[in-house]
């Protein structure tokens, strides 16, 4: 019996380490379930229009990168907000305002496509007046450390490269709505 129960905690223990490492995105101003702050709403819906804060934390083994979006399920057909990728390795997270292209608040080389608005980089909700829309923001653990997407790259270049390369994901859902 006692071979059993040692063999049992054993065996165990590495599961039970991996389940308390799971890759996990949280940001100092966001709260699932919660309002998105006004800051991050798009322009011409009242706000800043600045990408929020965002950290990420316990990567699984292999990590090379990592991508970031932040996609409206809502709308008609859903909505891409937000496209970051080639994000280095030793990122832990984007500060405020990293979603706006060739500022300097993004790691190195990240990459920022156009979104849905047809701008590059961050574009914060602005849905139609109704029920709030959910904002679904994810971090993508990569086995390369950038995507190598030729010059001309569609968004849907980019998403299908992304899928193809995640290792895990984590993501965090907000709401807003006017």
């Amino acid at each position: 019996m006692r071979r059993l129960l040692l063999w049992l905690s054993l065996s165990l223990a590495p599961a039970a380490a991996l389940a308390a490492q799971a890759f996990t995105l949280d940001s100092p101003t966001l709260h699932a379930g919660a309002s998105m702050p006004t800051a991050n709403v798009y322009t011409e819906c009242g706000g800043g229009n600045q990408s929020p804060p965002l950290s990420w934390h316990d990567p699984p083994p292999g990590t090379k990168g990592y991508a970031v979006t932040m996609y409206d399920p809502d709308a008609a057909g859903g909505f891409w907000h937000w496209i970051a990728f080639d994000i280095a390795v030793g990122a832990h997270g984007l500060n405020a305002g990293a979603g706006t292209p060739h500022s300097g608040n993004a790691p190195g080389d990240t990459e920022q496509p156009r979104n849905d608005f047809g701008n590059a980089g961050y574009s914060g909700p602005c849905p139609p007046p109704g029920a709030p829309h959910h904002y679904v923001i994810t971090v993508y653990a990569l086995d390369v450390p950038e995507l190598g997407l030729a010059a001309h790259f569609s968004r849907k270049d980019a998403l299908a490269a992304i899928k193809q390369h995640t290792l895990a994901k984590a993501a965090l859902t907000v709401i807003w709505g006017r």
